[in-house]
Formats: structure tokens, sequence, C-alpha cells
């Protein structure tokens, strides 16, 4: 049973909730449609059918990771009630039926059409003499020099295979130069050997022909065997938990905690285990075993086990008419002048349709303006080079006082997040690591500039994160204020992340994890009692994911009371709609394009006087109650009236890229019906910035 919820409950009923895990895997289901949809460009599919395999394997390394060791250590149930030993049964099951799903569509749908446009992939049944001449020798002169094959025996045990690493299993008959019998050995592939190989035109007779490493290593083998008979080669890949568990309570310096895990990372435990379709079921039952995995964890594929370095190609071919037209963001206007140009009003910024550049403006004016006395940052995600290191260095070189909140543990860039330390410390910016137990996921930055006698904050506010490529990929919403109540709220946020401040009372702003759960549902409950009065009462929020279920068991309340509620949750949704006199008057859709879905817009009709909030929070246990987060309204009618337009009317008219989400926990992708025209949210957006 959740937190929060009675035994008599009936909303905490089980049969009320899908489970997180299978609902992030049919995630991946809606992103292989876009690989399989005619409409879209061909290396735009290819991109999306890796897209679908990365995730899959983040997948494996963080969630299948975590009910794994809710199994091993007696977890409770999450609210769907699913035993973990059920959950992973579901979820190998679930993963298989995406694989085969993945591989068909490479094979029997991308490959052939890539090949037909002139984008060939050969696989070995296709080379002729001259390919192969060609491709032995670059296996002799480029690959054979950085391999070190280890043949299985008492002196040499199985070695330690890195996570995601490609590999391949060699079954050998004969005797080596020292008269040991073969049986097996393992090649491993160095992470510094390209995956996807480059024919020359004049070797392959096209422009854009590529080969798969792992086809090269699985012909030629035999070359590092002399003497011996290579009677089978098999590529495997194994992927590992990846999630670092680091007790902060423990230890005296978090920094050097991660990097000690960091070292380790590749090499914890194994979940899955991919491998050639034809391998013998006696080499699958000793890798197995080696790896201490279940049968219903290998997964035999039909192709290259590490598909998603296809993605190498889109790079490769440069070819516009198989890609989305490009586009350039809206610029703002003034930006030269950016305090000023905050001086006339709130800025509202939607990525990527409008550039990210206003957001850098603000941050490098801010570094070089005699008058700002102090910059503070949240950074969670920057990417590499930033440029707003850069400029917070230049701001601390500048004698500007500079604290930058980094979050090591944000997951995957933990490595690069502790380089972004090490570099603005040297400068001499002061660097805060959080809160211990609780991630510092929200994203704020705050400028404190003197103007005449006064001291005067400027703020911006995202959805997002601080990271120049995201805002090329990602929607998310920027605001940009001089609003003094938001900035006071900021700046209390920043003296509780950088010292010991007690809990505030904001004026404007919700905070994780002190008022963002509870405000969410009280607003709910408003909305619901506002229903039962007769006064309108609507709800629509956009996220990523939800599964927090007290916020759940409110929206079930507001339903039953006859609040109609519109759900955007692009991926994890464990919310069960449609359910009689439980649910009826909720639909939740989730909307799947161009670009990745992410910004976080809460709307509430409060009888009249609506309220409108962004947010770097999903409706997610872990960022309502365990991180800091913040929700901020949008308080200037104007740009209320176009996050309204563009964020919340534009996305409920979509129907070509918005799937609904069925009482049964499957997805209906939604279709014009009737009259309706075709409309895609973003496409409109799109065709605002040429308009």
């Amino acid at each position: 049973m959740s937190e929060g919820a009675s035994a008599d409950d009936p909303l905490a009923d089980p049969a009320l909730y899908f489970n997180r895990e299978l609902s992030q895997l049919d995630f991946n289901f809606r992103v292989l449609a876009q690989a399989q949809d005619e409409s879209i460009p061909l290396l735009e599919r290819l991109r999306f059918l890796c897209i679908s395999c990365t995730n899959l394997d983040e997948f494996f390394e963080i969630r299948a990771a975590t009910v794994r060791h809710a199994q091993d250590y007696s977890v409770q149930s999450a609210p769907d009630g699913l035993a973990p030993a059920t959950v992973l049964r579901r979820i190998h099951d679930r993963a298989a039926e995406l694989v085969a799903a993945q591989y068909a569509c490479w094979n029997n749908v991308l490959r052939p059409a890539l090949g037909e446009a002139g984008v060939r992939i050969f696989g070995r049944d296709r080379w002729n003499a001259r390919q192969k001449r060609w491709l032995r020798a670059y296996f002799r002169n480029e690959i054979m020099p950085v391999l070190s094959p280890l043949g299985l025996d008492p002196a040499h045990p199985f070695p330690k295979i890195l996570n995601k690493s490609l590999n391949v299993v060699v079954v050998l008959k004969g005797k080596d130069a020292f008269g040991r019998s073969g049986h097996l050995a393992i090649v491993r592939a160095p992470r510094s050997l390209p995956r996807i190989i480059q024919l020359p035109e004049r070797v392959s007779g096209g422009e854009s022909d590529f080969v798969f490493l792992s086809a090269v290593l699985s012909e030629f083998v035999d070359e590092l065997f002399p003497g011996m008979e290579v009677k089978g080669a098999y590529q495997f890949r194994v992927t590992r938990n990846s999630e670092l568990l680091v007790d902060e309570q423990e230890v005296e310096n978090l920094a050097l905690a991660l990097r000690d895990e960091l070292a380790g990372r590749g090499y914890l435990r194994a979940m899955r285990l991919e491998i050639a379709g034809n391998c013998p079921k006696p080499i699958v039952a000793t890798l197995l075993k080696n790896f201490d995995l279940p049968d219903n964890a290998v997964y035999r594929i039909d192709g290259p086990v590490n598909l998603n370095r296809v993605i190498q190609i889109y790079d490769l071919v440069q070819r516009p008419d198989l890609k989305f037209p490009p586009f350039q963001p809206r610029q703002l206007r003034g930006i030269d002048e950016i305090f000023e140009r905050v001086d006339d009003g709130d800025i509202l910024l939607h990525h990527p349709f409008d550039a990210f550049t206003p957001v850098l403006e603000l941050i490098k004016q801010a570094a070089e303006d005699p008058n700002v006395l102090a910059i503070k940052q949240t950074l969670y995600r920057t990417g590499k080079d930033s440029a707003i290191v850069e400029h917070l260095v230049q701001a601390a070189r500048n004698g500007k006082d500079v604290t930058v909140v980094v979050e090591l543990r944000a997951r995957f860039d933990e490595d690069a997040n502790l380089g972004v330390a090490d570099r603005l410390q040297e400068a001499g910016v002061q660097v805060v690591y959080g809160v211990v137990g609780y991630k510092t996921h929200a994203k704020m930055l705050l400028i404190v500039r003197r103007e005449g006698r006064k001291l005067r904050r400027y703020v911006h506010l995202g959805t997002g994160n601080y990271h120049s490529g995201t805002a090329r990929g990602y929607t998310d919403l920027g605001l940009i204020t001089a609003d003094p109540a938001i900035g006071s709220d900021v700046h209390q946020i920043f003296q509780q992340l950088s010292g010991l401040a007690p809990a505030i009372q904001l004026q404007h702003l919700l905070q994780s994890p002190f008022t963002l759960h509870r405000g969410v549902i009280e607003r709910i409950d408003r909305e619901a009692d506002n229903a039962r009065a007769g006064r309108p009462a609507r709800i629509v929020a956009k996220m990523n994911a939800i599964n927090e279920p007290g916020v759940i068991r409110a929206l079930y309340r507001a339903s039953q009371a006859g609040v109609r509620i519109d759900l955007f949750v692009r991926g994890v949704c464990t919310l069960r709609p449609g359910v009689e006199s439980v649910s009826d008057n909720i639909r939740v859709l989730s909307v799947v394009g161009r670009f990745l879905e992410h910004h976080r817009v809460y709307w509430f009709a409060n009888d009249g006087r609506p309220e409108l909030f962004g947010a770097s929070a999903d409706w997610l246990e872990r960022n309502l109650l365990h991180r800091v987060e913040t929700c901020f309204p949008f308080l200037d009618p104007a740009i209320a009236a176009r996050v309204r337009e563009e964020v919340i009317d534009n996305y409920l008219a979509d129907n070509t890229h918005a799937w609904e989400l069925q009482a049964d926990g499957s997805y209906r992708r939604l279709e014009p019906e009737g009259d309706e025209m075709p409309h895609s949210a973003q496409a409109w957006l799109l065709a605002r910035i040429n308009g």
C-alpha cells in the first residue's frame, strides 16, 4: 500500500494503478512507431529506431536494476501491488517483444529502404571479392593490432566484460603454440574502434556504404588464432546495472566518493545478455552462468547486438533530403541590452522554437557588467564545453560573487559534472553540491545588480536544463523576469541550498520537498470542490511522468467530482484513466514527435481565475518528495495567454502525434476524425517561426 493511503481507501486499490516499469517500456514502442512512420524522413526514422534501442539500454541499466534490487531486499511493493519477481518476468517478456519489433523494423523496413535511397549497410553475405579484400586489409592494419583475444582455461578465467561493450565468443578446435587444446576464447572490441566502418567509394561503388565492426570481427576472427580452426564466432553484449549508490550520510566528500564509484560502474551486476541468434545453447548457458543471469534475461539477436550504434550513419551521411528540414529558432530582439529588455517586461522562451541565446547573453552580460555584484545558478546538465560555465568562470575572474549549485548525481553526467565543478572551483567560484539526500533538480539563475541606490534581482527559471544541445532538441519553457517577489523567492531557495537556512514561506514559488506536493494536491482538491459547487473546474497538466500515489488519488477524487482533466504524460503513467466512476473524466495523452516533449506545465481553472505554472518537476514521487524542485507562476497576462495557446490549446488539438492511454494500458494513436484537419502541435509551432 502506498504512503498516505488507508487500508480501506477504495482509491488505493492496486487495480487502479499501472506498473511504472512496464509503462516506461511501453513508451519505447511509441518511439519505435516513429521509425515505422513513412511520413517521416528516412534517416530520421533511423534515428528514432536508435533512440528506442538506447532507451532500452538505459531501462535495463536503471529501472530493471532497481526492480532487481527491490527483489533482493524485499522492498515493499508499489501501488500496483505487483511483486518484484513478477515485474521482472513481465519486463523480460515485454522487452523481448520490443527487441523483436526493433530488429524487424531494421531488417525488413529501414535497411532495405536505406539501400534503395543509396545508403547501404552491407552484411557479410553481400560482400563481393573486392570489398572483402579491402576489409581484410582494414582488419589487419586497423583492428587486429589493438585486439587481445583471451583463451579460456584454468590460467585464464572468464574476463571482466564492460557494460554494453561489443564482444565475440569464439569456438575453437585444435592446439595452440603451447600445445593447449582450444575450446572457447573471448575477443573484446576496445571502445577506441569505430563501430561503423565506411567503405571507400572506389571499393564499394557508392558514396554512403557501411559495414558493422561486429561483422568484420566475426568474419576475420580466425586470423587471431593461427593454426586453429574456428568452429563459430558469436557476438554478444551484456548490459549492467549503472545506478551509483553512494550513502551520502556516511561519506565525508561526495565528489571523491562518486569518483570512486564511477571507476567501477562499468562492471556492476549484469541485467541482460544480448547474443547472436545462431549461438549454440551450451555457449549461451555458459555466458548466463558467468553473468549470473536467469534464462529469460537472454535476448537472441537477428543482427548486430549494438544496433543503436547505427546512429553514426545519421551524422556520416550528408543527405538533407533524408532528414527533417533545418530550422532557425526565433531570435529575441533587444538582447544586446538584456537587462533593459527585461525592464520592459517578462520574457518567455519556448525552446527549441525560441533560441537559447538570451539565456547565454544574460549570463555573459552579467559577467561583464560592472554593476552586477553576484550570480547564483543551479547546474544539472550542461554539456561538453559549456559556454555557460565559461561565462561563470569569467564572472568570478571579474570579481563577481559567483555561487553554483552543481548536482553531481545527474545520472550518466556524473563524470562531466565533476569536471565542471573542478573547473569552476579553480576559477574561484563557490561550488555547492546541494543538500544531502536530495538531488537539486531545480533550474534557477539569479543575478543581483546595482541600479542607482537599489539592488535589483534578475531571474531565469526553466523547465529544462542549462544545456545548449537539449535546448535545440527538447521542448521546454524558460522565464526571465525581474519581478521582486519571484526574485526574493529564488534568493531564499539559494540561501537554503548554500547554507543551513530553515524552511521558508515563499510568496509565489512552490518548492520540493516542502510545498510543491501539498500545493499540487490542494489545487486539485480545490477544482473538485468547485465542481461539486457547480463552479467552473478544469485541470490540464503536461509533464514527462506521473506515479506519485497521493497526486493520483487526488486526481481520481477530482474526476469523481466531475472535473474534466487532461494530462499530457510523455512517458511513465501509473494512473489508469477511463475507469467507470473513478477516472472516467481523465484523459491521458502522450505526444511523440520530432522534438522530445519535456516541458512541465500545470493549469488550474480556479473558478474563472486560472493559475498557470511552469516547473522543473514531474509528478513523480522522487520529484515531489525527494528532490529540490521549483514550480513558478506565469504572472504576466500576455505570457500566460501565450503559454495557454502554445502548450495547452495547441497540444489539445494534436491529432497526428498524440497517443491516448486506454483503460487496459494500451495506447491508441489519434487520427483526424470526420472533417477534422490534421494538426501536429510541434509542426504548428515550427510554422509560427517561419510565419
